[in-house]
């Protein structure tokens, strides 16, 4: 559509939705019967039934059980309508500095195949991004879906991306994939391995990601939801009235890179930065120069599973250090939830979170917050990944450019 919708003498809009329009009412829950349908659009029985034919002839669309009576004056229940989930799948995968997840997902969510292991950043985006299509090959015959399946692949980096072009900018630990053209890369990849023709892929940064997909699943009425990851290095990902917010360029949320008054010398070559003396790298080092072997933030993450007295003396730092960074984060946003995730997200640090968090935050901005851990853990990426898929392709413009370019 193009040009502003004008208006009626009864008031509703000239505007006519779509069949992709018809589709997000459905997928939303805003208007699940035929009759509802027509009376949030104000098309009529027969358009809304032609726009309905459409999705239903490309397998988008299914009938449910009957619904509530869509008129006043009785009669039999309304069929409903159901996003159909089953016509295909999605591809996920989530990087980190030197271990990778992936799976395949349904439309909704669902893992149906998962595989992790190791899997270094350092080596590069040619090789990185070659095995992860040889890992969706494999997942794909565990999952028993086809190539022909899948409609896209969402992949989180550890790094901020501009969602434009979905490159990598300036990653301090991801070095040789400034610029890179990952899209391109991993959409070749895939028809390697597979002998499918290329499917659309999309990349954000892994905090991002990991705030959508726990927003989406577990607090979709917060209007403001904060999530920050502590692990090889700390981001956050901000989620605004249902919508990622990743600011001008992709560098929202680069939480490790404030400066806050230390000596220690960052990854990003800069001095005093939180991630220098916060991170699960940072915890690491204090370890070993006490004696305990520790080289990375998973190592810590264990050692804290075992009750480890020392990784739990200096977790607890490393979140009152967060903690103090998290009250401007806190006073400038007021977000209903503020989620801990990543290798220190445990009672250590989450301790040492709050106890700077509410003495150098207003009462005002904590009142209604909501401080916690992470819900999907290590999946909350790849579910997060997977819903950006989604919502790309169903997006009402998109979803009706696919529609045609099926004849339907």
């Amino acid at each position: 559509m193009t040009g502003r919708p004008g208006r009626t003498g009864n008031g509703r809009s000239t505007h006519q939705a779509s069949a992709g329009e018809l589709l997000e009412l459905v997928r939303s829950g805003r208007a699940t019967t035929r009759g509802a349908l027509q009376q949030v659009t104000g098309l009529s029985r027969a358009t809304v039934g032609q726009r309905l034919e459409r999705l239903f002839r490309a397998g988008w669309l299914r009938e449910g059980a009957g619904g509530p009576v869509d008129s006043p004056l009785g009669g039999r229940p309304a069929i409903t309508l159901e996003f159909d989930d089953a016509h295909a799948i999605v591809f996920a995968a989530d990087l980190d500095t030197r271990h990778a997840r992936a799976a395949v997902l349904t439309l909704t969510g669902e893992i149906l195949a998962e595989r992790s292991g190791g899997l270094a950043v350092e080596d590069g985006p040619e090789a990185v991004l070659g095995e992860l299509a040889g890992w969706l090959a494999d997942l794909l015959e565990q999952s028993g879906h086809r190539a022909a399946e899948v409609c896209g692949i969402g992949l989180a980096v550890p790094g901020p991306v501009d969602s434009d072009t979905g490159r990598v900018v300036q990653p301090p630990i991801m070095p040789g994939w400034h610029g890179y053209d990952i899209r391109g890369r991993l959409a070749r990849a895939f028809t390697e391995h597979t002998g499918a023709p290329p499917v659309p892929v999309l990349v954000d940064n892994d905090a991002n990601l990991m705030a959508y997909g726990e927003q989406r699943t577990g607090y979709p009425d917060c209007s403001a939801f904060v999530l920050v990851k502590v692990s090889t290095g700390i981001g956050a990902g901000v989620v605004v009235d249902g919508a990622l917010y990743r600011g001008v360029d992709g560098g929202a949320g680069d939480l490790g890179h404030i400066r806050v008054g230390a000596d220690a010398v960052c990854r990003c070559g800069s001095r005093g930065c939180l991630a220098a003396v916060a991170s699960g790298g940072a915890v690491a080092r204090r370890l070993a120069e006490a004696g305990v072997p520790a080289a990375s933030g998973s190592d810590v993450r264990a050692l804290l599973a075992e009750g480890h007295p020392e990784a739990a003396a200096f977790a607890r730092d490393a979140g009152r250090l967060v903690g103090d960074v998290l009250a401007t984060v806190v006073t400038l946003l007021n977000p209903g939830v503020l989620m801990i995730a990543g290798d220190l997200a445990g009672t250590p640090f989450l301790t040492g979170v709050r106890e700077l968090l509410y003495q150098r935050a207003l009462p005002r901005s904590t009142a209604h917050l909501d401080v916690v851990t992470a819900r999907l853990g290590e999946r909350a990426g790849l579910v997060g990944a997977g819903a950006m898929v989604v919502e790309y392709l169903y997006a009402p413009e998109r979803a009706e450019e696919r529609l045609l370019a099926l004849g339907v």
